[in-house]
């Protein structure tokens, strides 16, 4: 059966987060396709940031993967992130029951949500998040357990999925790597991917949190298709002709100013 060119991408990335590094003919052989193909795959990934081509092969790119990793990607458009932050806050009511995902966005939210005076619930797959709200005695927060992320903050895997059985999650705020018509919400990490998308089947609302460097950005795999998503809010007016086609999906995009 001829596997899709987003599938292969998948399985090297699988490959490179277990092995750190590979060769042409190793991924060919794993994947079963041509070293050819494989070679127009790897190019493709080097081009979109994904993964950086070696003699012979790749490795995963450093900055994925590395302890710094969390720390780069909170400095980075920080002022958008807090837009976005304050924007996503409206939309919460008294009493509700959310969750923010383990993303820099979502701590930047995190830290403003631990500053108003509302009495919330928030589960939490990001343990920077749990532990700024569990400053505000009015917040009751909950952390999904799994593993930690090597060099992260946040929690991989199912493990700890159950407890969504005994909640109710009115809104998701998520971040992701890239979001694009064509393909939804998309992120790098691919155990993190496996819990959002569980995540994202249990919550009433999806709210995508997504500075404008990150629209019509893909990464390597899905975790949230564009009729999973209720809101876009990021931090500047999107183009006329995608938000038009995010529109037609009834999705509503907001801006944060």
């Amino acid at each position: 059966m001829k596997m899709f060119a987003s599938e292969r991408r998948d399985k090297i990335i699988q490959f490179l987060n277990d092995q750190k590094r590979a060769t042409v003919k190793e991924l060919a052989g794993e994947i079963g396709v041509s070293e050819a193909t494989l070679r127009t795959d790897l190019n493709k990934m080097e081009a979109d940031g994904l993964l950086t081509r070696t003699h012979g092969g790749a490795v995963l790119n450093t900055d994925n993967d590395n302890e710094t990793s969390f720390s780069v990607r909170e400095k980075k458009n920080k002022k958008e992130k807090m837009q976005i932050a304050k924007k996503a806050f409206e939309l919460i009511e008294e009493k509700q029951c959310i969750l923010l995902d383990a993303s820099s966005t979502a701590l930047e939210m995190a830290r403003y949500i631990k500053t108003q005076p509302i009495r919330l619930t928030v589960v939490t797959t990001g343990l920077q998040c749990a532990m700024e709200l569990n400053h505000n005695p009015d917040i009751t927060v909950i952390q999904i357990g799994g593993l930690v992320t090597k060099g992260s903050s946040s929690i991989e895997g199912t493990l700890g999925l159950s407890i969504l059985d005994y909640i109710n999650i009115d809104l998701m705020f998520t971040s992701a790597n890239g979001f694009s018509v064509d393909n939804g919400l998309t992120d790098f990490n691919l155990y993190e991917v496996q819990l959002k998308k569980a995540i994202v089947i249990k919550a009433e609302k999806v709210i995508a949190l997504i500075d404008s460097s990150k629209i019509e950005k893909n990464s390597s795999a899905v975790f949230a298709s564009l009729d999973q998503i209720d809101k876009i809010i990021t931090d500047r007016p999107v183009g006329s002709d995608i938000a038009e086609q995010i529109e037609s999906n009834d999705i509503e995009i907001l801006i944060g100013r």
